[in-house]
């Protein structure tokens, strides 16, 4: 017997699909803004501020994308509906559950009885992720307050200017944001793979959760 299980409120999908944009936002101004690849028409006309234009959607999208990791972090610690995806964590902590997992890519085995959302596989993959958010993020900060010296950047300037030297210098914060952004693009792929072949292979409707919220999972008769 199958039955439907609520697993992602409204607002954790929302905030999923945020992120989604922010960050192909972010991949290609960012690209941009290392190596242009867009030239203007020339003019005598002091109007052709290409690169101001897309340095400063790098920026407004930047910001979105600690927006919306703040409030990730914020309903992961304190949400209701986020419970399920803190109880992952006793997943990942469980040997059988790692063997089960192991076995279940492998088609030798199925799919574990998880007490949580995630997988141990999928929640070590979620955690580096938003570590490497915290990273791009904190990077990015650094990198703004060298430009913008008013606003956010003046309140931000001290405590970043020590962070960078903690980090090494500026040129060493400049490697991490670059290095942190290629592990988005080498994740998304294989993310979208896993999510369609767990959709498909074990039939749970994993795919459409992001969109509706619900899976499906068999229902397991209660021992007498």
């Amino acid at each position: 017997m199958i039955e439907k299980k609520y697993e992602f409120s409204g607002i954790l999908r929302f905030n999923h699909w945020v992120r989604v944009v922010t960050m192909l936002v972010l991949v290609v101004t960012g690209f941009y803004i290392a190596n242009p690849f867009i030239i203007p028409y020339t003019s005598d006309e002091p109007v052709n501020f290409m690169n101001a234009y897309w340095r400063m959607w790098h920026i407004v999208f930047g910001f979105v994308l600690i927006g919306s990791t703040i409030i990730k972090s914020y309903l992961f610690i304190f949400d209701r509906q986020s419970r399920n995806e803190r109880i992952s964590f006793f997943d990942f902590l469980s040997p059988r559950i790692w063997i089960q997992q192991i076995k279940y890519y492998m088609l030798v085995g199925r799919h574990p009885d998880n007490k949580g959302i995630y997988n141990p596989l999928q929640f070590i993959a979620y955690f580096i992720i938003f570590v490497t958010l915290f990273l791009i993020s904190l990077t990015g900060l650094i990198l703004h307050v060298h430009v913008y010296h008013e606003g956010m950047g003046g309140i931000l300037f001290d405590s970043m200017r020590y962070v960078e030297v903690l980090m090494g210098g500026l040129a060493t914060v400049r490697e991490i944001h670059h290095i942190t952004m290629w592990i988005f693009l080498l994740f998304i792929p294989v993310h979208i793979y896993m999510a369609v072949f767990n959709s498909v292979y074990g039939k749970s409707g994993a795919m459409d959760a992001i969109f509706s919220g619900y899976t499906w999972h068999k229902k397991h008769k209660d021992k007498k």
